[in-house]
């Protein structure tokens, strides 16, 4: 499957994205606020993997379950509920970008990404897309806001097909969206 190929139900890309968040509510987890627990051995790698005491996790219904009672306090990550708060490890961004979708908009092409827990995310100003660039090595690590001040890391194939649509303006490389343009990098 390439990664256009998003395995959501069928309908507009709108319609798709009302129906996940009406079937998939997210705890307030910004509204717990236990005392710290502990430090919980497990690992939220650049690549998506979610490790548990040296082992991946592998059931997605797990991850999925940790990923909507995750909480960011500043730079560092924590699963809570409302009487426990444990601190977790996040190599970089706790979700990954592995899928791309577009649909027209009223204004340009609308853009719907996939997560690696299958949360779906409408570009859009509240859910913007920048990309930091290793200052030593020159290298691009673009992200989209997700949910909660948690972001997610885009996926090396899914960044090339963004640059794949974008223009150039000026020295810019430019994603031309129906909600604005966001750069993806200076050439």
């Amino acid at each position: 499957m390439s990664s256009t190929e998003l395995p959501l139900s069928s309908g507009s890309l709108f319609s798709q994205v009302e129906a996940y968040t009406s079937n998939n509510k997210v705890p307030p987890v910004e509204s717990w606020n236990p005392a710290l627990s502990g430090d919980m051995d497990l690992i939220i790698r650049r690549d998506g993997t979610w490790i548990h005491e040296g082992e991946p996790i592998l059931r997605e219904s797990l991850i999925a379950l940790f990923a909507s009672i995750l909480k960011r306090e500043g730079e560092e990550y924590f699963l809570v509920t409302p009487v426990e708060k444990w601190r977790i490890t996040v190599e970089d961004a706790p979700f990954l970008i592995q899928a791309v979708e577009t649909a027209p908009g009223i204004n340009g092409e609308s853009f719907l990404f996939k997560t690696n827990v299958g949360e779906p995310i409408v570009l859009s100003a509240e859910h913007a897309l920048w990309v930091q660039t290793d200052s030593l090595t020159g290298e691009p690590s673009p992200y989209i806001a997700v949910r909660r001040n948690l972001n997610a890391l885009i996926s090396r194939s899914v960044f090339y097909e963004l640059v794949d649509k974008a223009v150039l303006k000026g020295k810019e490389l430019v994603l031309e969206t129906d909600v604005g343009g966001f750069v993806l990098g200076e050439v």
